[in-house]
């Protein structure tokens, strides 16, 4: 980390600079904009509900276990250059009204999905993985997902910029919120599978859905207006 950049941390992350309010609502965003990720169907969870037949229980954790290694990099690769970006109205603008409509973006797909989505249970049981095979597996799922790509080239680089306002701390917080919702809810469908029983009905889950697609719109409202802000006071 360079000097500029050292600078700016330590700044940021004095204690009476940083607002208590707004390290909560870092915290509790990301993780329900996180969640609204998880459990949209995907490579991922697909995999997740095959080995889960095969291995069990623990093959949600492991499989978040390697997804988190590789957001940690890349969240350590973004907060590294964003940071130095932080003054340029123009930059956080375009990448709020971006993240913005990517959010309204979900948040209607979201919506659709609430209207039929079936919870996806069930698998035939084969043998299993090693451990290092499904941690490798949730990095390479990850990787290879271009969902996951455009949601870390849009709305995950806007939560950067915002959570680098109040230092590594908002950082952190973000990471950890967004990490914790994957974890959850990857666990919740091994334990489902694992169990083989139904432990969340179609409408539960219709529900979680239709509620993460209100607090995307929100947020997403949220984005657009501040990246407009940021674009005409600039």
């Amino acid at each position: 980390m360079n000097a500029l950049q050292v600078d700016f941390v330590s700044t940021q992350c004095e204690t009476e600079k940083v607002a208590p309010v707004s390290l909560f609502f870092i915290f509790g965003t990301s993780f329900v904009v996180g969640l609204s990720g998880a459990v949209m169907p995907g490579p991922l969870l697909a995999l997740n509900i095959s080995e889960a037949a095969r291995r069990g229980f623990w093959v949600g954790p492991l499989l978040v276990v390697g997804h988190a290694s590789i957001e940690l990099v890349l969240v350590i690769a973004l907060a590294w250059g964003l940071s130095q970006f932080l003054g340029s109205s123009l930059v956080a603008g375009i990448i709020g009204v971006v993240g913005g409509l990517f959010l309204m973006w979900m948040s209607f797909s979201l919506f659709r999905q609430a209207r039929h989505q079936v919870l996806p249970v069930g698998a035939n049981p084969q043998g299993g993985n090693s451990t290092c095979r499904l941690i490798l597996a949730g990095v390479l799922v990850s990787v290879a997902n271009p969902f996951w790509l455009l949601w870390w080239a849009t709305v995950g680089t806007t939560y950067l910029l915002w959570s680098l306002t109040v230092g590594v701390i908002g950082v952190a917080l973000f990471y950890v919120g967004h990490i914790l919702s994957d974890l959850g809810w990857y666990s919740l469908v091994s334990l489902l599978i694992a169990k083989g029983r139904r432990l969340m009905s179609n409408r539960v889950y219709r529900g979680l859905l239709a509620v993460c697609g209100v607090a995307l719109a929100g947020l997403g409202c949220y984005f657009l207006v501040s990246g407009t802000l940021f674009l005409t006071n600039g």
